[in-house]
């Protein structure tokens, strides 16, 4: 910036000018400190999106904005297609084959106790670290931020939020299997009304509109379409029910070249059970408006950035934790190596780079490298990807990396590359497509003679190594007493922080556990298989119900602040 000289006809003018000067040197002072951060995820986003053409009937006008105006990564990869560990890998730049953290049913802070999360590591830099929103794995870490809405003293990351008052409204449970918040349909209700990420979402912009002493790391956690897909009317009105279309993606006989690894993983019970209930469109039609009603709420902070003093000095990161099946594969949910749930939208935009589209295969485990990079601020040992910024300055730079996405135990893991894609089982199955004329991923290659060169060259790029599947401390774990039916059951009442109890079933049967909602309505969660364990993130002062198969009352218990264990070991 040029600096204008003050005139010295006059002391007035001089003073003037001085005055002037001096407000330039602070205007020079201020854009020339760290650049804020501004972190947006959206949860259990597939490549449905206008701008990836996943679906045909998408809309997502706020996403292809900023893929036009940002560095558009169109084949970046998720760490592992599950919340927990693609989370934690994305806030500690820790794969999850070096952490040991591969599945939802561990606790990040157990498994990793002291490794530093993206805010806390910024704030050690001068950064004021603020959030909003789901961004870890239903927990906010409350030591790692300086404030968070909701006050992060709960650790729990979600305002209040609109459901309807019975539930499930349109698919009935299929059994102790069955995720609760598979289910889906409108609400007549405003997007106030609705709360949830527009209470984020507001909370967000408020901070974008205030003046900072200090850069910024603002993280936005936007929870839809995570599972309920239940949104505002007005989501749905684009997508009649009659003019729904398939999963471009689905193939009836989709699993017939597939090893028995690949097989085991495809036709779950999710997708049967929903097309049994006649509910296939209904529930991409959820979906697609939890897409139109979370890109919405991605436009207010688009809006309140562009609209902002921060605009020209903050970068932005937009990404979601891993993709999603509805159908393909005749799977439904997350949890597979196939890309439908590996490949995610990745877009960064930065004061200083060049729209642009990158195809090199990048993963989130980048994430934190990158932004410490951009932010000119040292590197950390302990990251073992590297930095996006080469692909930031020339999306087509020279890049000798493949994102590498990890299942759910050790040696399960996908590798995907510029035109191929090779997935490995913990047992020696393999699958092998080229994603350059098979986008889908239809025809396993790896028996295929021709290709054989191929999967060797991939079979070379098997990680090094592979931290075994972290149990955490059931023994240390405080035993919480299983009360009798001689005992009254209290009503649910959660409050305070998160914690995870841990059901262990010591009986011959299986066993099933209920949650006791707040008005003493039992839902069944999950059924326990006999010698097996099940953890379950719950609050002090919930009750559970445990039965055996039959729904005889074993008996129940009221967990308490800290994480626990109830052992089944007698059945009446």
């Amino acid at each position: 910036m040029t600096r204008r000289k003050p005139t010295t006809l006059l002391m007035a003018a001089s003073f003037i000018g001085s005055l002037c000067l001096s407000a330039l040197v602070a205007q020079d002072s201020n854009s020339n400190r760290s650049p804020n951060i501004l972190f947006i995820a959206m949860d259990d986003l597939n490549d449905w999106i206008g701008c990836m053409g996943g679906h045909p009937q998408a809309r997502t006008p706020n996403l292809d904005r900023l893929s036009k105006s940002s560095v558009f990564f169109t084949n970046a990869h998720c760490a592992a297609p599950a919340c927990n560990p693609s989370r934690a890998a994305v806030f500690t730049g820790i794969s999850p084959n070096l952490s040991g953290l591969y599945s939802n049913n561990q606790s990040m802070r157990a498994v990793m106790p002291t490794e530093e999360i993206i805010p806390r590591t910024l704030m050690r830099h001068g950064y004021h670290a603020i959030g909003s929103g789901k961004m870890l794995h239903y927990f906010i870490d409350a030591a790692s931020w300086n404030s968070y809405f909701p006050k992060k003293e709960t650790e729990n990351p979600f305002p209040r939020t609109l459901y309807p008052e019975t539930r499930p409204l349109s698919l009935p449970r299929g059994g102790a299997w069955q995720y609760v918040e598979t289910d889906w349909g409108l609400l007549e209700a405003t997007d106030e009304e609705f709360g949830g990420d527009y209470l984020v979402t507001n909370w967000v912009k408020q901070q974008l509109k205030r003046k900072h002493d200090k850069p910024f790391f603002l993280a936005c956690g936007i929870y839809r379409p995570h599972e309920p897909w239940f949104v505002p009317a007005k989501y749905f009105e684009p997508f009649p029910l009659e003019s729904i279309q398939l999963p471009p993606g689905y193939k009836a006989d989709d699993l017939e070249d597939l090893p028995p690894a690949g097989k085991s993983r495809g036709p779950n019970k999710y997708f049967a059970h929903i097309r049994e209930h006649g509910q296939w469109k209904q529930a991409i039609q959820g979906y697609l408006a939890s897409i139109y009603f979370a890109d919405t709420m991605l436009g207010r902070v688009l809006d309140a950035l562009e609209s902002s003093a921060h605009k020209n000095n903050t970068i932005l990161v937009f990404w979601s934790d891993h993709g999603w099946h509805l159908g393909e594969k005749q799977h439904w949910q997350k949890f597979t190596g196939w890309r439908a749930c590996t490949r995610v939208p990745l877009m960064i935009k930065t004061p200083d780079t060049t729209p642009g589209v990158c195809e090199k295969p990048v993963s989130l485990t980048s994430l934190f490298p990158t932004l410490l990079d951009l932010a000119e601020l040292p590197g950390e040992k302990h990251h073992d990807h590297p930095s996006l910024r080469p692909l930031l300055e020339d999306p087509n730079a020279e890049w000798p990396h493949v994102a590498i996405t990890h299942l759910n135990r050790p040696e399960n893991y996908s590798i995907s590359d510029v035109q191929w894609r090779y997935i490995h089982y913990q047992n020696g199955d393999e699958e092998l497509y080229d994603i350059s004329k098979d986008q889908y991923e239809w025809n396993n290659l790896a028996t295929s003679q021709a290709h054989q060169q191929t999967l060797k060259y991939y079979r070379t790029m098997k990680p090094e190594s592979f931290a075994p599947y972290r149990v955490t401390g059931l023994n240390e774990l405080k035993k919480l007493p299983l009360l009798s039916t001689g005992i009254a059951m209290k009503n649910s009442n959660p409050i305070g922080p998160k914690v995870n109890v841990t059901f262990l079933n010591e009986t011959e049967e299986p066993v099933n556990v209920y949650w006791i909602d707040r008005k003493g309505t039992p839902i069944l969660f999950f059924q326990v298989p006999a010698g097996q364990s099940k953890p379950q993130i719950t609050r002090q002062d919930a009750t559970w119900l445990i039965t055996r198969a039959n729904d005889k009352v074993v008996g129940h218990v009221r967990v308490e602040a800290t994480n626990a264990k109830v052992v089944i070991d007698r059945l009446p």
